[in-house]
């Protein structure tokens, strides 16, 4: 009988050691994204390229399209904003992305 007692209490005190582990490693993770500035350099890194990458490629689009084809339009304008509104976009995604993991 006194066995019984002695491990529920082992159990119980197992319990809320492992309780107060989980609660310590969440505020770790929590305060380690949130609060340096690393992160947010980095964030803001992610978010560049996100936009940059799909302008340039778009914009090069554009430029080969005026090079090689004799139109009224300006092809390079058209990719241009093209690139931004699709890099706007994946910027969005990454940053709803990052955001979720806090």
């Amino acid at each position: 009988m006194n066995n019984r007692k002695q491990d529920k209490e082992e159990r119980a005190d197992l319990g809320d050691l492992i309780a107060k582990s989980q609660k310590r490693k969440l505020r770790a993770r929590k305060e380690e994204n949130s609060g340096h500035l690393w992160y947010g350099l980095g964030m803001f890194g992610l978010v560049g390229w996100s936009v940059a990458i799909p302008t340039l490629i778009c914009t090069a689009i554009g430029i080969w399209i005026d090079t090689v084809f004799e139109t009224n339009y300006s092809w390079t304008l058209m990719f241009l904003f093209i690139g931004i509104v699709l890099g706007s976009i994946n910027a969005w995604h990454w940053v709803k992305r990052e955001s979720r993991h806090d």
